[in-house]
């Protein structure tokens, strides 16, 4: 057994269920927090030390399959979708998809939540910001899917002075926005509905490194043909390049 603080919470983390810890946490303190903020929760610790040892371990097998992108004014850095976890990153694809692990968010959003169809290579992905000015400017993680889409974003290097800045009500009328920025350390999360938070990733520096893992999780799979079309457009130009998405969805 090896254990992991979360807020100044300590967690148990059983080494057969990396999600085991999600046992430990007080749930229902935190969702107070995530409710409270328009469906959005950091938290600076997280994952146990040791999952997110593992998943650094598999950055090296990644480093080839990173596709890199520029968009001017906009976005710049290297992105690995999900089609290479399912082959590299076993560990990845296993808390994604863990019942225990779904079921906590579950448990904080208030809604059945399902993973992505695999025809989605943003299901689960690494995001890389490893070259000087790597960035992505402000946006909301639209959902192309019938239902809502909640992003978790995990800390798994950060070397770096690159911040997750956001904007909390920007769509409510009569709340004043709430604006902070915080660094995305190794273990740290992010959480929060996608069509609610306002937000961006501010410049990588000089001899930086930023590694981040993104899960997305629905409560509709539905999808259009015309939005699929879109969200495949949006992921080839912006994220994985045209061969990653649209061979393997032909597939």
């Amino acid at each position: 057994m090896s254990t992991a603080s979360v807020d100044g919470m300590i967690a148990d983390t059983d080494a057969a269920d990396d999600a085991a810890f999600v046992d430990q946490l007080d749930t229902p303190a935190l969702k107070r927090r995530f409710d409270a903020d328009n469906e959005f929760l950091f938290l600076d610790e997280f994952l146990p030390a040791d999952v997110t040892a593992r998943f650094q371990a598999r950055i090296p097998d990644l480093t080839e399959a990173i596709h890199r992108n520029y968009i001017p004014k906009h976005k710049k850095g290297g992105s690995v979708s999900r089609y290479t976890l399912d082959e590299l990153a076993p560990e990845i694809v296993a808390l994604y998809r863990n019942p225990r692990f779904i079921a906590w968010l579950e448990a904080m959003t208030g809604e059945t939540l399902e993973i992505c169809p695999e025809s989605d290579p943003h299901a689960y992905a690494l995001y890389f910001y490893t070259e000087a000015g790597d960035h992505i400017g402000w946006h909301f993680d639209t959902s192309y899917y019938a239902g809502k889409r909640y992003t978790l974003l995990l800390g798994v290097i950060d070397e770096s002075s690159s911040k997750l800045e956001f904007e909390l009500f920007k769509n409510d009328d009569e709340r004043e926005t709430v604006s902070d920025a915080r660094n995305l350390r190794p273990g740290a999360m992010c959480f929060f509905n996608g069509d609610e938070v306002w937000h961006r990733i501010t410049p990588l520096g000089e001899n930086e490194r930023r590694i981040s893992l993104t899960f997305e999780y629905v409560t509709d799979t539905h999808m259009s043909r015309w939005r699929r079309f879109v969200s495949n457009m949006k992921d080839s130009i912006a994220y994985f390049g045209f061969k990653q998405v649209f061979k393997r969805n032909k597939r």
